[in-house]
């Protein structure tokens, strides 16, 4: 069952944030890792559905989609 997930990360100097749709917050991480490997993560989150419809996050989409 996949859930998703918000990963903050700082790449360059800037904090990003982006959403994931991952089985857990772990693989949520590496997901973001993988494509942004010289990027710092700072946090994993469950989504927050009100908070992040009102301010977007860039997405990364699963695999399997």
């Amino acid at each position: 069952m996949a859930t998703e997930f918000t990963v903050g990360l700082k790449v360059g100097g800037k904090s990003q944030s982006v959403t994931v749709t991952a089985e857990d917050a772990l693989i949520a991480a590496l997901k973001v890792k993988h494509e942004n490997p010289g990027g710092v993560i700072n946090y994993v989150r469950k989504r927050n559905q009100r908070g992040d419809r009102r301010h977007p996050h860039k997405h990364i989409l699963d695999a399997s989609d």
